[in-house]
């Protein structure tokens, strides 16, 4: 992206990601991380109910259809629901490098409206990893994978242990999570939002 501020990119001493040898093969559908994520989760009534897969290296593809609870202006996507849609499509992208990661920074370019109705091909990557910084980059697409471009984004997250969301999530939500017999979505739970 042209014109990303110094703090998104990467410091000289960063390294070439490496896919966890664990991670979900490529073309595997990743599922929600947890059932009442606003991005992914398939119990949020308005939700994004993005799905994204496993790509090639540590990338990953993601989709998703603008709904009418979803507009800004009349018709169209509001911006921080297009921009919500990028960060879970690059926070998903920690679960290729089996790190639990924060968003530290998003920054999004906004090329095109996106109507309601519009099906939204996103295609993320992380680019280069620095001590507990992950950084990465997103597109998102209109009607198609190689459809024009509507959106852009570079992001940095920053890697955390399980406690940052113990200490500042409601406990309740916590206590479930932590409590859920299924170990794969128990650590799921905990992979990506701030």
């Amino acid at each position: 992206m042209s014109g990303t501020s110094a703090a998104l990119q990467p410091p000289a001493d960063a390294v070439k990601p490496v896919r966890h040898p664990d991670a979900p093969a490529p073309g595997e559908l990743l599922g929600a991380h947890y059932d009442q994520c606003f991005g992914c989760g398939g119990e949020q009534l308005h939700g994004l109910h993005l799905e994204a897969r496993a790509g090639e290296g540590v990338s990953i593809t993601a989709e998703f259809t603008v709904q009418p609870a979803h507009q800004g202006a009349p018709g169209l996507a509001h911006g921080g629901v297009l921009a919500s849609a990028l960060d879970e499509t690059l926070g998903s992208l920690n679960w290729l490098l089996r790190t639990i990661a924060v968003t530290g920074r998003l920054e999004t370019d906004f090329v095109r409206p996106v109507p309601v109705g519009t099906v939204l091909y996103l295609a993320a990557e992380v680019t280069a990893v620095a001590g507990r910084k992950i950084y990465s980059s997103a597109t998102g697409r209109i009607g198609a994978p190689d459809g024009p471009v509507a959106l852009r984004a570079d992001a940095l997250f920053i890697e955390v242990k399980v406690d940052h969301f113990v200490q500042n999530g409601r406990p309740e939500e916590i206590r479930a999570a932590m409590d859920d017999p299924d170990q794969v979505r128990r650590a799921r739970a905990f992979e990506v939002n701030p």
